[in-house]
């Protein structure tokens, strides 16, 4: 299984925006020089819950600011974008880095509406424009002329998308998913996927349906097991060299996540308040040891990697970077050596 950081740097003082970016950056520089496979970005506007904003603009200073790393989207909030801007965005950056993107795609988060107020976008329309411009990216990227006629955009260019896209035929385009029923429709066509799971076991449930759904639409046997070891799962760790640290340094700085994101949305102050009724925390925290058995078991499902936040809320950035290290250094080298899971399974 490959790793990576998820890059969801908080800042709730714009004073400080600059030097959460600044440390943004330099985690993941931390994350390549400790051997991981990728680094992921966010996108939230005007709230402060992701610092560095714009994850297109961010990731071209990732490319420049790294050399191995893979640079991937956890997601774009698609609709929120014009479609011809996004797809030569996305072709530029995919030269700079040299082919090291992982374009994940969404509509845009239904929890956050402000931020479609802002871009003058309804949120119902978000899937239906989601759709049109996955479809748009696709011919930018192969066709010789841009041409469209959909419900959103219509535009006839005779002309080619530059530049054309370092990797061929484009990069890699993964959907997030966040309902069994988007989960089953992308299996279906056997493409891979970004989840979000609290706990393995989870992760375990939707690669079964994911496998089930694929099976039942005939999809192949070897495609469902590409698909599924191109696909990424996100988790949140609050990780520290002994158990009694996490709980009493780290996880504090994830309940004020959760406070200061419940003020600004009452459907994510709904979505705290259901995950902090459950009897277990709703989020990893404790030593290498104590989270170990998690990672291993998320490992045997078969996804083909796991991206990480070890950074949440105020937390220091000398705090989240001795977390990553501890990471690579006590539980990567056990999940890395961890068979894939048959897709007979």
């Amino acid at each position: 299984m490959r790793v990576g950081v998820f890059l969801f740097h908080e800042s709730r003082d714009p004073s400080a925006d600059s030097q959460v970016i600044d440390e943004a950056v330099r985690e993941a520089q931390l994350a390549e020089a400790e051997g991981m496979d990728a680094v992921f970005l966010a996108e939230h506007h005007f709230d402060g819950n992701c610092a560095y904003v714009d994850p297109p603009t961010f990731a071209a200073a990732l490319a420049m600011a790294t050399q191995r790393i893979k640079i991937g989207f956890a997601v774009l909030q698609t609709s929120l974008y014009h479609p011809i801007r996004v797809a030569e965005q996305i072709s530029l950056l995919d030269n700079l880095s040299k082919g090291r993107l992982i374009v994940g795609l969404g509509r845009g988060s239904m929890v956050n509406l402000h931020e479609y107020s802002g871009y003058e976008i309804d949120p119902d329309s978000a899937q239906e424009r989601f759709e049109e411009i996955e479809k748009i990216l696709l011919q930018c990227w192969t066709s010789e002329s841009l041409q469209h006629a959909g419900k959103y955009w219509n535009f006839d260019v005779p002309l080619m998308l530059r530049p054309r896209p370092y990797t061929k035929p484009h990069p890699q385009l993964l959907r997030a998913v966040a309902s069994e029923a988007s989960l089953a429709a992308q299996a279906r066509q056997g493409r891979p996927v970004l989840m979000a799971a609290a706990t393995a076991p989870g992760a375990a449930r939707n690669i079964d349906i994911y496998r089930k759904a694929a099976r039942e639409a005939g999809v192949g046997t070897d495609r469902i097991d590409w698909a599924i070891s191109e696909s990424w799962v996100s988790r949140t760790a609050i990780l520290a060299p002994t158990d009694e640290e996490a709980r009493e340094v780290g996880l504090p700085y994830f309940r004020q996540m959760q406070t200061y994101r419940a003020a600004q949305s009452s459907a994510f102050e709904a979505m705290v308040a259901k995950a902090n009724a459950q009897p277990n925390l709703p989020v990893l925290c404790g030593a290498p040891d104590s989270m170990m058995e998690d990672f291993v078991t998320l490992a045997r499902t078969g996804i083909g990697g796991v991206s990480i936040r070890f950074r949440t809320g105020p937390m220091p950035a000398e705090f989240s970077a001795r977390a990553l290290k501890l990471f690579m250094k006590e539980i990567a080298p056990r999940i890395r050596d961890t068979a894939l899971a048959p897709a007979a399974s």
